[in-house]
C-alpha cells in the first residue's frame, strides 16, 4: 500500500512538474517581451511594418507566413501520408513492409539543414519552372502571382509537407495496427469489399488519425532552418504561392543575433510569445475535437442481451 502510494505521489509530482515548466516558458517569454508589450499592445499582432530602424514592429506577416506555411502544407502532406500508412498496414506484401516502414521513419531522422539545401538546390528550381510555366491567366489571379524566384510560399509549403509526411504516416500506421481484426472481419461478412473494410477501419481509428495529423501540423509550425532557406525571407502578407514571405521561426533565427536596441529584442521574443500561444491553442484545440470525437463511444453504454430460455 505505501509503495502504491509513493508510485503514485512520484507519477503526479513528474506531471506537475511538466505543467510548471510550461508555465514557466510562458511567464519568462512574456517578461522578456514587456517593453515590446507596453510599447505596440494587440497592434503587434495586427500592424504589418517591421522597420528596426525606425523602432516600428508589426507581427502580422510573420504570423500570417507561419500558419500559411503550415496549413500548406497539412493539405499537401496529409492525403500522402495517410496513403502511405494504410499501403503499408493494409495492402503491402510482407517482405516489403519492414523496408518501406524503415525508409519512411529514415526521413524523420534527416536534419533540417539537410532539408534546406535539398530545397535550394533541387526544390527551388524546380519550382521556378513550375512558375515560369504557369500561363498568363493564371498568373493574374492573386494566388499565383508574383514573380517566378522559386524561393516562396510555394517552395516552403513542399519542403514542410515532404517533413511533415514521416511523422504523420508513421502515427497513422501504428493506429491502424491498433484497430481489431474484428472490425474488418465484420466489414467482409456483410459482403464488403476491400475498399469498404479498410474504410471502417480507418472511420474506427479515425481519432488516432487525426491526432497523427495535428501532429504533423504542430511539427510544421515550429520548423526553421528548412523553411528559412526557401520561403525568401520578405516580411509581407501575401495571398500568393509565388510570393516570397517569411515565419516566425525564421525571423528569431535570422535577426536574434543582429538585435541590437532592447526593443528590438523584446519584440523578437513576443513574437517567440506568440509562437507559443499559438502552438498551445493548436494543440488545445486538436485535442479538444480528438476528446469530442471520443465521447460517443466512452459514453456509449454496454448493450446486455439476455439469453433465451430454451
Amino acid at each position: 500500500m505505501r509503495r502504491e502510494l509513493g508510485f503514485r505521489v512520484g507519477i503526479g509530482a513528474f506531471a506537475v512538474l511538466l505543467l510548471i515548466l510550461v508555465a514557466a516558458i510562458g511567464v519568462e517569454l512574456t517578461r522578456q517581451s514587456l517593453l515590446s508589450i507596453k510599447e505596440f499592445g494587440f497592434r503587434f499582432w495586427l500592424t504589418s511594418t517591421w522597420d528596426p530602424v525606425a523602432g516600428e514592429f508589426g507581427a502580422l506577416p510573420f504570423i500570417w507566413g507561419t500558419l500559411y506555411s503550415s496549413i500548406l502544407a497539412l493539405v499537401i502532406s496529409t492525403p500522402i501520408a495517410l496513403g502511405i500508412a494504410v499501403f503499408i498496414s493494409e495492402l503491402c506484401p510482407a517482405r516489403l513492409r519492414g523496408p518501406l516502414t524503415f525508409l519512411t521513419e529514415l526521413l524523420a531522422a534527416i536534419p533540417s539543414i539537410v532539408y534546406g539545401l535539398w530545397g535550394i538546390f533541387v526544390l527551388a528550381p524546380a519550382v521556378r519552372a513550375l512558375e515560369t510555366s504557369t500561363p498568363e491567366a493564371l498568373r493574374a489571379l492573386p494566388l499565383f502571382s508574383g514573380p517566378p524566384l522559386g524561393n516562396g510560399m510555394l517552395a516552403a509549403g513542399l519542403i514542410l509537407a515532404v517533413m511533415v509526411i514521416p511523422f504523420t504516416s508513421s502515427v497513422a500506421r501504428e493506429v491502424l495496427k491498433t484497430v481489431p481484426p474484428a472490425q474488418r472481419e465484420a466489414a467482409y461478412a456483410l459482403g464488403a469489399t476491400r475498399f469498404e473494410a479498410i474504410r471502417a477501419a480507418m472511420f474506427f481509428a479515425r481519432t488516432g488519425i487525426i491526432g497523427a495529423v495535428m501532429l504533423g501540423f504542430g511539427r510544421a509550425l515550429g520548423e526553421t532552418m528548412a523553411v528559412t532557406m526557401v520561403i525568401g525571407n520578405n516580411p509581407q502578407v501575401s495571398l500568393s504561392l509565388f510570393a516570397p514571405q517569411y515565419t516566425m521561426a525564421a525571423v528569431i533565427a535570422n535577426e536574434f543575433t543582429e538585435a541590437t536596441g532592447d526593443l528590438y529584442l523584446h519584440a523578437l521574443t513576443e513574437i517567440g510569445l506568440v509562437l507559443f500561444i499559438i502552438t498551445l491553442v493548436v494543440n488545445t484545440a486538436s485535442r479538444g475535437l480528438i476528446w469530442a470525437m471520443g465521447r460517443p463511444a466512452r459514453s456509449r453504454k454496454p448493450v446486455v442481451v439476455a439469453e433465451a430460455a430454451a
